[in-house]
């Protein structure tokens, strides 16, 4: 016959084990709700990617589109602001990184930050990197672009900042042409 001094230390083993098991599935089934309630609701989700529609965008005008609650700037650029912005020296810029540009690593010169190669459609974030103030276009301010009037930041014709209190660029947000007349915001 067996000891039954054996079978109390299985038997014990097993209540550990059988305890720390039930213990571990409760805490997870306690902590779980206040982990989800975190996620992002389906209203969140459903504004974090929107299709612009840019087909009735004139050369030299702008669409203005609410995106995660903020205004985003979608200029569709004549060719007098393009090489106004490709003209300007990187030295002469506050601000020449390229953090929030299209094509990250890069500096921030005039073809890293537009959306396509030849420089036309410039979608930036419309709000001023001072204190958050939303910008006025067409072709404001000294650099003939953006300027801020709350605290006069000048911005040039590729969201640069060139003078005023603003620290960087105005903000480059994901996006991509879908097709010939739709950019993908997020």
């Amino acid at each position: 016959m067996s000891n039954p001094e054996n079978h109390a230390g299985t038997r014990r083993d097993f209540l550990y084990y059988a305890t720390a098991g039930t213990g571990a599935v409760v805490t997870g089934a306690a902590v779980w709700p206040l982990v989800n309630q975190m996620n992002a609701s389906a209203d969140v989700k459903a504004m974090s990617s929107i299709y612009v529609d840019v087909s009735g965008v004139e050369t030299g005008t702008q669409l203005t589109v609410k995106w995660r609650g903020k205004p985003v700037f979608v200029r569709r650029r004549s060719q007098e602001e393009i090489d106004m912005a490709r003209a300007v020296p990187l030295d002469e810029l506050v601000d020449i990184s390229a953090e929030n540009a299209n094509k990250p690593g890069a500096e921030a010169t005039d073809e890293n930050r537009t959306l396509d190669e030849a420089g036309e459609w410039l979608v930036m974030i419309g709000v001023c990197t001072h204190l958050g103030c939303v910008p006025i276009g067409n072709m404001s301010g000294d650099f003939g672009g953006w300027f801020c009037p709350c605290h006069g930041s000048h911005y040039d014709s590729a969201g640069r900042i060139r003078k005023g209190p603003a620290p960087r660029n105005l903000d480059i947000p994901v996006a991509q042409f879908t097709d010939d007349t739709t950019i993908l915001l997020g």
